[in-house]
């Protein structure tokens, strides 16, 4: 099924994002977290890209496993800036062929050095937006930033790029993490004044270990509320206080969220189903089908 279907079909849904294991790493603990994860019945799972080859082979191999083995869709990420023109259509040939409707088209990480793939590849994610439909009936989502893209130095600029690649035919957008709802109140109303008016779907990240936190801010800039800040110095050291204290901070936000109409939750699940299955629990009510 189509993701653009199941957000015009219902009126919340929840789905859920997991990555392949590393290059060298065993296969069965992913698989094994990903079967219980979709016994939660998410609306759809999503599976990252590994760039470069290496965990991107088990992209679809996990996303076919999800969508025809346990009856999930299933959202294959797609990355282009480290893959030539060629490997990304035989990319999407791979996919088409597993039977996956659902592609999220990224721009992916630039190789470091700057040093491109040889041979002719994608810089931007609009490129590869346009390759994807150009090749079938795909449902086509994209990244958006709600505190801007760290490499983009004015907000406008960043909503201008947004608008491109879903001009480009993008069918709806998952946000990077974020822990001030307000911070995704006023990114709604800057890109829907600016004539963006696919889903966006409210990406969700439950920290419930304090050393995450680092990584996150060093990777997205991410802003920490005063709210946030005190529950990791407070539980940051205590690893079961803190995984109690960030399941409930995002669960939440999850309220938050839903109670202003946000209609699209994704959790990122860090492949740990009993996160997940908790934040769902503490939602039985919130977020069902009677929804």
């Amino acid at each position: 099924m189509k993701i653009r279907d199941i957000l015009d079909s219902k009126k919340v849904t929840l789905s859920y994002e997991v990555f392949p294991p590393k290059a060298g790493a065993s296969f069965e603990p992913v698989i094994n977290a990903v079967d219980e994860l979709c016994k939660d019945k998410p609306d759809f799972m999503s599976v990252t890209y590994g760039a470069g080859g290496g965990t991107s082979n088990n992209t679809v191999k996990i996303a076919s496993h999800i969508q025809n083995d346990l009856n999930v869709t299933a959202l294959a990420h797609l990355t282009c800036v480290s893959s030539t023109k060629e490997q990304v259509v035989k990319a999407i040939d791979e996919i088409k062929a597993n039977g996956i409707e659902n592609i999220l088209a990224l721009r992916g990480d630039i190789p470091k050095g700057g040093e491109y793939p040889v041979g002719e590849y994608y810089k931007y994610a609009s490129e590869l937006v346009k390759e994807i439909k150009s090749k079938g009936d795909f449902c086509v989502g994209a990244a958006c930033y709600p505190e801007g893209h760290t490499e983009c130095e004015h907000k406008e600029d960043d909503i201008k790029n947004l608008k491109l690649k879903v001009d480009s035919g993008v069918d709806f957008l998952t946000t990077q993490m974020f822990f001030d709802n307000n911070v995704l109140y006023n990114f709604l109303y800057r890109i829907r004044e600016q004539g963006i008016t696919v889903p966006v779907i409210a990406g969700i990240m439950p920290v419930t270990n304090g050393k995450q936190i680092a990584r996150i801010c060093q990777l997205s800039g991410t802003y920490l509320p005063a709210r946030f800040k005190a529950i990791v110095d407070k539980f940051g050291d205590n690893p079961e206080a803190m995984k109690q204290a960030g399941i409930a901070y995002a669960t939440d936000q999850i309220i938050d969220l839903v109670a202003n109409g946000i209609k699209g939750i994704h959790i990122y699940t860090m492949n740990k189903p009993d996160i997940a299955e908790s934040i769902k629990k503490n939602l039985s009510y919130i977020i069902g089908d009677n929804q």
